[in-house]
C-alpha cells in the first residue's frame, strides 16, 4: 500500500518535468497524507494540466464521503465498482518525491522507512480520479478525489511490504494519461513493480508516524543502530 509520501520541491521542478503550465495553492509537504491536496497530472483539452484533488476516492455513487478509498489494487481495478470507470476515463499521474512505509519492531512500535527514485527525480505514481456530489446538501461543491495505484512489491519494497505504488516514466506515462487508451489489458500491462535498482530505501524519523509532522529532516537519513 502506499499510505504517505513527500511533494516538497518547488512548484517549477513539477511543472518543467510533467510539462504542464503553472502550478499554484498547493504548498510543499513532507508528510502527505489521506484526505490532504495532492498534485496531480491528467489530460484535458487534449494537454496536460496540473489540478489539485483529495487523496481518498469518493465513489461517485458514494452516500457519503466517510469512507475514501486511498489506494486501488492493480489486479481488481478495472472490475472493482469503485474504480472501473475511472480506471477506463479518468487517469491520473500522482506527483512525489518519495514515499513511506512502516516495518514492524513490536506490537506497538513501527519504523517508517523512505523509498525514493535512485537519482533523486520525482516520482509519478499512477492514479485514478473521480468526482463526487453530496446530493444530500443541495449547492454543496463537487469534490475530486484520488487513490494511488499499488502492485505487487518488487525484490526492494519487499522487504518492507507486499506492495508498492505503482510509478510510471516515459511511454508508459503517457499511455497511462491518453484517453484514447481504454483496452483494460492493455492499460494493465502498465501496472507494474518498479524496476529495484532504480530505487533507494532508508530508515527516518519516527516523526513521519504523525500525520501532522513537517520538516526537511523527516526524509533524513537515520542510524538505527544508535
Amino acid at each position: 500500500m502506499c499510505g504517505r509520501f513527500v511533494r516538497a520541491r518547488s512548484e517549477e521542478t513539477y511543472s518543467d518535468l510533467y510539462e504542464v503550465g503553472d502550478i499554484s495553492g498547493l504548498l510543499p509537504s513532507y508528510n502527505v497524507a489521506p484526505t490532504n491536496p495532492v498534485l496531480a497530472v491528467r489530460m484535458e483539452n487534449e494537454k496536460r494540466t496540473a489540478v489539485i484533488l483529495r487523496w481518498g476516492l469518493i465513489p461517485s455513487w458514494a452516500k457519503d464521503k466517510k469512507t475514501p478509498f486511498i489506494n486501488a489494487r492493480a489486479d481488481t481495478l478495472f472490475d472493482k465498482p469503485a474504480f472501473r470507470a475511472a480506471a477506463k476515463r479518468r487517469r491520473c499521474l500522482i506527483v512525489a518525491d518519495g514515499y513511506f512505509e512502516w516495518k514492524a519492531l513490536g506490537p506497538k512500535t513501527k519504523q517508517p522507512y523512505y523509498y525514493r527514485l535512485a537519482d533523486g527525480k520525482p516520482i509519478a505514481f499512477a492514479g485514478v480520479w473521480e468526482t463526487w456530489l453530496d446530493k444530500a446538501t443541495p449547492g454543496s461543491e463537487p469534490i475530486q478525489s484520488c487513490a494511488i495505484v499499488t502492485t505487487d512489491a518488487n525484490e526492494l519494497a519487499s522487504q518492507i511490504h507486499d506492495r508498492m505504488p505503482v510509478i510510471l516514466e516515459g511511454p508508459a506515462a503517457d499511455a497511462w494519461l491518453d484517453p484514447a487508451v481504454e483496452d483494460a489489458r492493455s492499460l494493465a500491462e502498465l501496472l507494474r513493480p518498479f524496476r529495484a535498482d532504480a530505487l533507494t530505501v532508508f530508515p527516518v524519523s519516527m516523526r513521519v508516524n504523525k500525520a501532522g509532522e513537517q520538516g526537511a529532516d523527516l526524509i533524513e537519513p537515520i542510524d538505527l543502530q544508535t
